[in-house]
């Protein structure tokens, strides 16, 4: 029973997430995912209360994927300018595996803006990367492979680069060239927070 409940509750979170990548999250309704998902509006509430609480799993689904790619690339690298870049490389990856969601994401953030809870629910984890990076900055300084005056500008800026290049693959979407883009931004961020250079 509760591996077939389990089932259910997956078949609806990719259905869900194909059509609103497909459709948008605004166009795509409960009715349309019940039926693309073969399950009653019953089973659909016994799962998930609101469209939107599918919307912010799936983004604390890709949350949490982005988060265990960076503690990995932390991990393989013998300093942060090194962890940066490997991250740099992990950017690429996710946005390719993201793109087709992009334009849901940037949609959906729209219209948190007009619901506190799920705009505090989006705003949470940009906080979080930011109290991140500044503490990967301070590590990067304390072992004298960075020379930063100010490691939460610095951090607010890697952020805002992240948050940018979401929005670019959004506008201009996804080709080579914007693919190396993460990595070559970080290359030049490196370039003016890098000891020695």
């Amino acid at each position: 029973m509760q591996a077939r409940s389990t089932e259910t509750r997956n078949r609806i979170l990719n259905v869900s997430l194909e059509l609103f990548s497909r459709n948008g999250y605004e166009a795509t309704g409960v009715a349309e995912i019940c039926l693309a998902a073969g399950v009653s509006k019953g089973a659909f509430y016994h799962h998930f209360p609101t469209k939107q609480a599918i919307f912010l799993e799936l983004l604390h689904t890709w949350l949490g994927m982005l988060d265990e790619h960076m503690k990995a690339a932390r991990q393989e690298a013998k300093n942060v300018p090194q962890a940066l870049m490997n991250m740099g490389g992990l950017m690429q990856m996710v946005f390719q595996e993201a793109s087709g969601r992009l334009p849901m994401f940037l949609e959906f953030w729209t219209q948190a803006s007009h619901d506190p809870l799920v705009w505090q629910a989006i705003i949470a984890p940009y906080q979080r990367y930011q109290v991140y990076f500044k503490s990967l900055i301070e590590t990067g300084i304390a072992e004298g492979s960075l020379e930063v005056d100010d490691p939460e500008t610095a951090a607010r800026a890697l952020v805002a680069m992240g948050v940018g290049l979401l929005l670019m693959g959004v506008l201009e979407g996804q080709d080579e060239r914007s693919a190396q883009l993460p990595l070559q931004s970080i290359k030049i961020l490196l370039d003016g927070l890098a000891k020695g250079k």
